[in-house]
């Protein structure tokens, strides 16, 4: 039985199952292509990439590898520090490797252009970025997105891996939260 989800958090559902479904299948066959006689390490950024990184990983041959790490430059707050914290580190040598950084979501840009610089000091063959959402009004530092799926409004968006205080990740859709439900009552 398919869960029902009660709407009434939300403004709107700004990308559909289906156009996550759909979008995944056309990034898969471009990484596939590109990719084709190399072996490719996904990177998945922590917590929010969970979702886009298996579901794009089921769609790739079976010898890519997984690894995760989390990075965070937001301490506490909404907004970003500018500090980039490593709070899990990956646990393979990336000499000589083909790496390909999965997000959820591209917001400031701030925290992943840390990252690139960081992955490619440590010797790999390539890096590049697959991105399930970016929004463009928000991104501060210009990233080089090989890989997108959607560009969206710069509004607070939940669902497929994105949260608000740990709630809403499940989702299988991305949703525009309810100001009241994140802001000051």
């Amino acid at each position: 039985m398919e869960p029902q989800y009660d709407m009434d958090d939300f403004t709107k559902v700004i990308v559909t199952e289906n156009e996550i479904r759909r979008k995944l299948d056309e990034i898969a066959a471009k990484v596939r292509d590109d990719y084709e006689g190399k072996e490719l390490l996904l990177v998945g950024v922590l917590k929010g990439a969970v979702m886009v990184m298996a579901d794009l990983a089921r769609r790739l041959p079976p010898r890519v590898q997984m690894d995760w790490m989390a990075v965070s430059s937001y301490g506490s707050g909404t907004k970003s520090s500018g500090v980039v914290r490593i709070l899990k580190d990956l646990d393979a040598d990336l000499t000589g490797r083909h790496v390909l950084i999965v997000e959820d979501i591209i917001d400031s840009g701030i925290t992943l252009h840390w990252l690139l610089g960081n992955l490619r000091s440590r010797g790999a063959a390539s890096v590049e970025v697959a991105a399930l959402l970016r929004k463009p009004d928000a991104v501060q530092v210009d990233i080089p997105v090989q890989y997108l799926g959607f560009d969206i409004p710069n509004e607070f968006v939940v669902g497929y891996g994105l949260d608000y205080a740990e709630h809403y990740r499940t989702l299988p859709f991305v949703a525009i939260l309810k100001p009241e439900v994140y802001g000051d009552n």
